[in-house]
Formats: structure tokens, sequence, C-alpha cells
């Protein structure tokens, strides 16, 4: 009796079948990861975030009319009269403070880990590339309503491109299509916010190519009895991401059905009145940062530049911070310096949430001066001590 003939497995006949998904699979199953903590799964968080994000916008997309005359009612429609429209708006909505926060926190976990260190440059600048992208989206599908937040905030922020001298005034032009918020700006930002999501996919795959290029940081490196020992990705990280994606969708659910007045605010329930300015305009807490960067200075151009110059600090980080040690856990002057950056951070996100006043307006320019001095001083300050301490043992 001769022997059943063998069947080839599931993975040998994908592996000939589809050669390029094998090769991921195997990447993936393969791929070495050192004893990292739970805040390296905000990135597989943030993906989820997104997919959703993309898969609801498609579907409001549909539904929207870029026109001054009829965006907010065709918002009013999905969300009133479209079949589970109010939902998909919700997780659209709760889905940009979603990203922005797992995104601050992925950011502020690399500040503390010295991920941006050599040689994972370019991992840390597609991150930063991302966050900017993000922020350019929010504010542009932020208009999108066309209720009066949506429609004073814009008006502070494109105001603030005309005080660019010589140049301002016809940027701005260029930019809405004419001096002032019209049809022709509405159509912009929606094409604007379209497009960019698709953008950002690309820009998270050059960075996710970029990390698996050279590896994720091992936070141990620098403790007193460092763990060298390395795990492959799947399946200890694929499950240990997942249950952090549960955790995440479930604060999500949370948000959507439990805490909405938190992901929309009242005065952009009214439809936008050029006539009629809101008491207070404030922006979406994950745009305040950079709103109260532009009221604590009294110029609109000064503020503006200190804005786009925070910025810059984190793009110039890899270089400002050169020292060998990456974790701010064993570095203290660092550590203090991030103790510092955060608290700064959050005080900005309250101050450009709170009305304006005399007290708020000075406490964000006392954040404003930590977060420059821990760039420009603390860190090549302890760099420079870390390297010549490690020149004079060596």
């Amino acid at each position: 009796m001769s022997p059943p003939p063998h069947k080839p497995d599931l993975e040998h006949q994908s592996g000939q079948r589809l050669s390029f998904l094998y090769s991921f699979y195997k990447h993936f199953s393969h791929y070495p990861m050192p004893p990292v903590n739970w805040f390296w799964c905000l990135g597989a968080c943030l993906l989820a975030a997104l997919g959703l994000m993309m898969l609801s916008g498609l579907f409001l997309a549909i539904n929207y009319v870029p026109d001054t005359h009829q965006a907010f009612q065709a918002i009013v429609t999905i969300e009133r009269h479209v079949p589970s429209g109010w939902l998909i708006r919700a997780i659209h909505m709760a889905g940009a403070t979603m990203i922005f926060a797992a995104l601050y926190l992925h950011i502020g976990r690399g500040l503390w880990y010295g991920s941006y260190k050599a040689p994972r440059e370019f991992v840390w600048l597609t991150g930063l590339l991302l966050m900017a992208l993000f922020m350019v989206t929010a504010f542009a599908g932020y208009v999108l309503p066309w209720g009066q937040m949506s429609y004073w905030g814009a008006t502070v922020i494109t105001h603030a491109i005309e005080s660019i001298p010589f140049i301002g005034k016809p940027l701005l032009n260029f930019l809405l299509g004419g001096p002032e918020l019209g049809d022709i700006a509405l159509r912009r930002f929606f094409i604007l916010h379209f497009t960019l999501g698709f953008v950002a996919v690309a820009i998270i795959a050059l960075h996710i190519l970029c990390l698996h290029a050279v590896g994720p940081t091992n936070p141990t490196l620098d403790s007193p009895q460092p763990k060298r020992v390395t795990r492959p990705f799947h399946p200890f990280y694929t499950i240990k991401d997942n249950i952090a994606v549960c955790v995440f969708l479930i604060i999500y659910t949370i948000l959507i059905f439990y805490l909405p007045h938190l992901i929309e605010k009242q005065a952009n329930l009214l439809p936008a009145n050029s006539l009629k300015t809101p008491d207070t305009i404030s922006p979406e807490w994950y745009l305040a940062p950079f709103f109260a960067m532009l009221r604590a200075v009294p110029s609109q151009l000064g503020g503006l530049a200190i804005a786009f110059a925070s910025l810059l600090m984190l793009f110039a980080l890899p270089w400002l911070d050169r020292s060998p040690k990456h974790n701010a856990t064993y570095r203290p002057l660092v550590r203090l310096g991030w103790i510092l950056f955060f608290t700064a951070f959050l005080t900005l996100i309250v101050a450009g949430l709170e009305p304006p006043s005399t007290w708020w307006i000075w406490l964000s320019r006392v954040a404003l001066l930590i977060w420059f001095s821990v760039f420009l001083v603390i860190l090549p300050y302890a760099s420079f001590r870390e390297r010549h301490s490690k020149g004079e043992k060596s």
C-alpha cells in the first residue's frame, strides 16, 4: 500500500501564492524586540484609531457638502437623518482626541527614553512629520462643520498668517482663494482634510520602515543591570499590542457614549455667523498649546514665530542632545528637564482652553520660557557633562 500523498501546509501554500505577505509575516515573526514596557504599545493604538478615522471619514465625506450655505445643514442631516450617522460622526470626532492623546504620549515616551538619538533620527523625524501632518489635518477638519467656533477659530489662525511681512496677504489670498473665508476656502479645507489622511498613511509606512531598519530602543541599556535578551515580535508583542488596543478602544467607547461634551464644543452647535463673535474663542485641546503661544506674545507675527520655533526644537533634538545615554530615568538633570517640559506642555493646554486673562498669559510665558530652556540650556549642558564624564572614564 502506497503512502498517502503529502499535503502542503497552509504556511507553505500561502508562501507560494502570496510571497510578499509571507515575507511580511516572516519578518514580524522573527523581529527581535528588546524588553520594552507598555508605552511601546501606543503605536498599535494609533494605527487602530487611524483605521477608524479613515473608515468613518469616508462615510462622512459621502454625505458632506463643502459649501458655506449647506455645510452646517449637511452635518445636521448626517446627525439626525442618516442611519447611524450620529454614531459614525462621533467615532470620527472622538478619534481626533484619541489619536492626539496617543500621539502626545508616544512622543513623550520617545523623549523620556531617548528614542530620538542615533541611529534613530529618521524614526524621530518621520514621527514629528506625522504629528505636524495630523495638526494640519485636524485644523482643516475642524473648519468643515462651519459652526461658530469653526469659523472664528479658522479666522484667528488664518489672520495670524496675514501678519507675515511682505508675503502674508498674498499667501493668505492664495491659501483661501480670497481675502476672507468663503466657499473656495471651505472647499480647499475639505480637499486638504481628505487628502492628508492618505498622505498620513504613507508617512506611517515610512515611519515603520525606518523603525524596522534600526530596531526599537532598549530602555534598560542605561540601567545598572541592562537586559540584552530579545524576544520575537510574534507572538509576545502582538498579544501585548492587542491587549493595549482593547483597553484603548474601551476608553474610546466611553468617550463617545458617556462623555460626548468633551468631543464637541457647544458653540459649534450654532451655524457660523461672521457678524457675531463668540464670547471666547478656543481651539480643541490638542491644538491649545500652540494657541496659548500665539496669545502669550503681544505681536501676531511674534506668536507665530514662537509656535513655529517650539516645534523646530523637537526636530532639532537629535543634535541638541548628543549624550551616549538614552533613558532619562538614569539622567538626573535630563529627568528634571523632561518633568518641567511635560508640566509646561500641560500648562499651555489649559491656558489655551481658558479665556484670555493676565494670569493665563503670564503663565503661558513662563511655560514658554521653560520649554525653550529645556531644549537650549538643560539638554545641551547635560549632554556635554555626560560626554565629558564618559571621556574621563574611558
